[in-house]
Parts: C-alpha cells; structure tokens; sequence
C-alpha cells in the first residue's frame, strides 16, 4: 500500500489486471467468461450486493431471454441500438444464452409467448448460480467515483462503504458495467460521449378518471400499430402495452397524446341496440368492457336504454372506442425497470465493446445506449456485450 499525504486519499492501491466495474448481470457473467477463459486477474467493484437487480426481473422468474434465432429478428426488439447489435447479436444470442445457463447449472424452458425462464421459475436461483461460479473472483463493495488514464492503464477512484475515506487502485483493463439507474459521471473527464439517461418500460402519469384497477386486453395503439393490455393506475396508465409505448418514445418530451382503439374487433352497435331495445347501454357493452370503465368513459349516456340512442349518439360512443386517447404528461417515477441513454454508441467498437478513443476502457450492459423491450430483450443485451467484451479482452492479450 502507497500512501498519498498530498491529498485527502486515504490510501493507494496496486492491485490486479482487470476491472469490472458493476456487479450486476452484464458485469458478473463478464467475470464468469473472463475465468473461464483462463484469467485470474479480475476485480468486481459494486457499492451494493452482486446481481441485486437480477431478482425482480420476470416477476421475480427472470425472463433471462427470448426465443429468436435469427439475430437481425432479434435486433429489431430493442428501439435503441438495433443495427449496433447487429455484429454483437450474431456472435451471442439466444440459443448461446441458453447454452450458457445450462453450463452455469440453470435448464430453461420457453413460454408460449417466446419468453425463456429458468426451469425453476426463481431469479434467486439464477442468482445463486451464477455467483457459485464466480465465487473465487474479489468483490470489492466500494463506490467508482472516477476513472482517470495514466501511463500504464488506468486509476480507479472509490469511496468505502463505512467509513467514507477514499481510495485509490490501479488496472490495465477496465469494463465499465454500471446499470441504467447510475451516473456515468465516472467517465465525465475521458472525453466520452454519453446520452443523459431517460426511463423506459415505465408507467405514465396521465390526466384521466378511470377507476384504478381495470384492465383492457388486446387493445391496439395507433400510433405504433401494435397490440397490448393496458392497466389503469391511480396515476395514469401501465401495462405491458403503454411499457412497449414509453420506450418507443422514451426521448419524446411532455406532454404528448396517445391514441387507442379499445376494441379492434369491429363492435356491430346498431344491431345490439335494437336487439336490446331495454338495456341500459353500460349492459349492452359489458361484453366488451367492465362496466365501471364504461360509466366513467360514457358517464349519464352509459344509463341511457338502447332505444333512446339515436344514429349520431351511436357514431359519438363508437368514436371513444375507437379513438380513446390520451395525454401523457410525466413517466411514473420509480417504477422505470430500463433506462434509454448511455455511452453513445459511435464511442464504442460493436466486435469488442472498446471505446474507441482507449484500447483498454470496455462498456457494456444497460450504461451503453442499447435498450430493449420487454420481454427477456434487456438481460439478452447484458450476457451478450459481456461475452463479446470478455472476447476483445482475450484477443487483446493474443494480439
């Protein structure tokens, strides 16, 4: 250990060859690829526990990847970085993240949606597997302030989890694998070119008087012509529908209007009515809405007995169906699973994950500009660049 009086550093370190800073999915099965390629050398750098956020993905199942053997198919899930993928998906994907979790001791199956999911239905236990086999390589629980070039390499700046005292190590080899909810502040004096972090996959926050609770299936947004449940919050709306519509327009600034058919299957209203010349309208659509969704969409007309509704009144209640809209105002803080944003994706080599402007300095997981959707797309994005970046290191050392 090397003292440093001139500064408030409490202590400077030589330490090993390679550090991954980020002990999350992309930078733990980096270390696995990295062992197993034969180096020993390797340093993990996380402020909190290894793959904690691992264990709410899926549901708690891990959703570890989805079935789509063609890698360009692949590429087209993810609204940032698809043609970036390209080289790196062609190399790593699907049927090798399966491969991989059978190696680590972790079977898969495939749902009838595509999703894949471990055997045993348990991110504790892909969890668990995965740290088994990365258990001899160091963790330190410090926090990466900085990262600064030197002449052999690079200097890594932390700061101790108790006491607050900083300290200092130094390595050839750095991977960057900070998640999406992390400031890329560390790299801000390299010269690198990031994308402020924005949430994806999320919740919005929209101005309507919809009861919390109801759930619309198979509705259609027009905006993107894609199919999807919606949930109605106490905030605004969610589900899987509106979380594949906030990350298509994750960059899109508020307030902006979104626009649904409720019910794609043409509705024959007419001929309800005048076969149910005595129901009240809200009982009349029941079959394709809760009533309490369409009291608060129709409000007194949803009382309204079918024989009362005239042909204009009949267009105006097929309009709201069919064109249901609504304004979205804010994400739902918090409640982001991905974020858009990173290291720009001109900064970075897509065959070996280096910054192009330093041969030793790696990026790879959710702090590249690379989202995707849901669906097993973003942990895809984590076990790929991991592998391809363990692979530029080892050609590095050849070459």
């Amino acid at each position: 250990m090397e003292q440093e009086s001139e500064t408030n550093i409490s202590c400077i370190k030589r330490n090993k060859d390679i550090a991954i800073i980020g002990a999350g999915a992309a930078g733990c099965i980096c270390a696995y690829f990295l062992k197993k390629a034969g180096f020993r050398d390797i340093t993990l750098f996380d402020f909190g526990s290894p793959l904690r956020t691992l264990l709410p993905t899926g549901g708690g199942r891990c959703n570890m990847a989805h079935e789509e053997y063609d890698f360009r198919e692949l590429a087209k899930n993810y609204p940032r970085g698809e043609k970036f993928l390209y080289s790196i998906f062609s190399r790593f994907a699907a049927a090798d993240t399966i491969d991989l979790f059978k190696e680590i001791g972790v079977n898969t199956y495939a749902q009838g949606n595509g999703r894949i999911f471990p055997e045993s239905n348990s991110a504790k236990d892909v969890r668990e597997k995965i740290l088994e086999k990365i258990n001899n390589i160091e963790i330190i629980r410090e926090k990466v302030v900085k990262i600064d070039l030197i002449d052999n390499g690079f200097k890594i700046s932390t700061i101790r989890r108790n006491n607050k005292s900083e300290c200092c190590y130094f390595f050839s080899n750095i991977v960057v694998a900070v998640g999406g909810h992390s400031s890329l502040d560390l790299i801000k004096d390299l010269g690198i070119k990031t994308i402020p972090f924005k949430p994806s996959l999320v919740g919005l926050n929209a101005d309507i008087q919809i009861p919390p609770g109801i759930v619309l299936k198979n509705v259609l947004s027009k905006d993107f012509n894609i199919k999807g449940d919606i949930l109605f919050t106490h905030f605004g709306v969610s589900g899987p529908l509106i979380y594949t519509i906030s990350s298509y327009k994750a960059r899109e600034n508020f307030p902006y209007k979104l626009s649904f058919d409720l019910c794609p299957n043409e509705i024959k209203l007419q001929s309800l009515l005048n076969n149910n010349p005595h129901k009240d309208l809200k009982n009349i659509l029941a079959d394709y809405f809760p009533i309490n969704f369409v009291k608060s969409v129709l409000g007194d007309l949803s009382e309204v007995k079918a024989h009362k509704i005239d042909g204009k009144t009949r267009d105006s209640i097929l309009d709201k169906i069919h064109n249901f809209e609504i304004t979205a105002v804010s994400t739902n803080k918090g409640e982001e699973t991905v974020s858009a944003g990173g290291v720009d994706l001109n900064e970075i080599n897509p065959k070996t994950m280096v910054a192009k402007k330093y041969s030793h300095l790696y990026f790879i997981g959710e702090c590249v500009d690379v989202d995707g959707l849901c669906g097993g797309f973003n942990l895809q994005n984590a076990w790929s660049t991991a592998f391809v970046a363990a692979e530029g290191i080892k050609q590095a050392y050849l070459d």
